[in-house]
């Protein structure tokens, strides 16, 4: 013990009984704590600046320190899956129906069921697309045009898979959400982040995109997209260009013209995007757009 601390418990030893509790009191407030150890503190509403200044540097930090250039960003529904899990729920929505033949709800998830399973092979061909990317970009310890997803599984889990198959760096921005989202086994560690804010996340998305490439999806799909189609609208993000993969799902869902007509957006807006069917059709949409060889 040293002599400073000897004294110190020499004078405590000396305090009345309310001053000790006192003195306890002050050691234990969490007005002592060190604000950046403060986690109580950096969850009140008023730090939420400061939280989202934290996700948008720490992020961008770790990025430079990967030597991450530039990024593919890959969007798609979490729901599509490989084609035996896809199987596997079919098969399951079946059994359902069977034990009760009568139910609508029932009826009804096997209809969902079979056509999530006609939507499987997409699982596949984003997993090819983020080879062909990354054997193409990531070459001689060069970090250009990296595959870049949500993290989460799905389409998402395809690109990363894709990637981590055959080496390649590729990055999860995952997001905290209500129910347990655990980030897929196939992100490169140093690059899998998590994010509270949405804004955060999707600025990242976009920060250093080269190309966005959209496979069928639901709502959050269609958020990132339409995001991502604004930013383009509004030149307020660097020229890319953004692939629907699957041409008869996405005119199913979208019909551009028709804004287009209705006089909404220009007719110059309808060519902010392109399609392609095939893993290699949309990287060579890539490649040309950015004179990549």
């Amino acid at each position: 013990m040293s002599i400073n601390e000897f004294t110190l418990d020499a004078h405590h030893d000396n305090l009345p009984a309310k001053v000790e509790a006192n003195r306890q009191a002050i050691v234990d407030s969490p007005s002592y704590v060190l604000a950046e150890r403060d986690g109580l503190f950096m969850k009140r509403a008023e730090m939420r600046p400061v939280r989202m200044q934290l996700e948008l540097q720490k992020t961008e930090l770790l990025m430079r320190e990967q030597g991450i250039e530039s990024t593919v960003v890959v969007f798609g529904g979490t729901q599509i899956v490989p084609r035996a899990a896809a199987e596997r729920r079919l098969a399951k929505a079946q059994a359902a129906l069977a034990k009760e033949p009568n139910s609508t709800a029932m009826k009804r998830a096997v209809v969902r069921a079979e056509r999530v399973l006609a939507k499987s092979y997409y699982y596949d061909h984003a997993r090819e697309f983020a080879k062909v990317v990354s054997s193409a970009c990531q070459l001689n310890g060069k970090c250009e045009f990296v595959i870049t997803t949500g993290g989460g599984p799905g389409i998402m889990e395809a690109a990363n898979r894709g990637a981590y198959e055959i080496g390649a760096k590729n990055i999860g921005l995952n997001i905290e959400l209500p129910h347990e989202q655990e980030p897929n086994p196939y992100i490169t560690p140093e690059l899998c982040f998590q994010f509270h804010y949405f804004a955060m996340r999707k600025f990242h998305f976009i920060l250093r995109a080269a190309a966005l490439v959209v496979f069928p999806g639901g709502y959050g799909t269609l958020d990132e997209l339409f995001n991502t189609l604004c930013l383009r609208q509004t030149g307020r993000m660097q020229s890319i260009p953004i692939i629907l993969y699957g041409r008869r799902y996405w005119e199913s869902v979208i019909d551009f013209q028709f804004l287009a007509d209705e006089g909404v957006i220009a007719d110059e807006h309808i060519d902010l995007v392109s399609y392609a069917e095939t893993p290699e059709e949309a990287w060579q949409t890539i490649a040309k757009f950015h004179n990549v060889a």
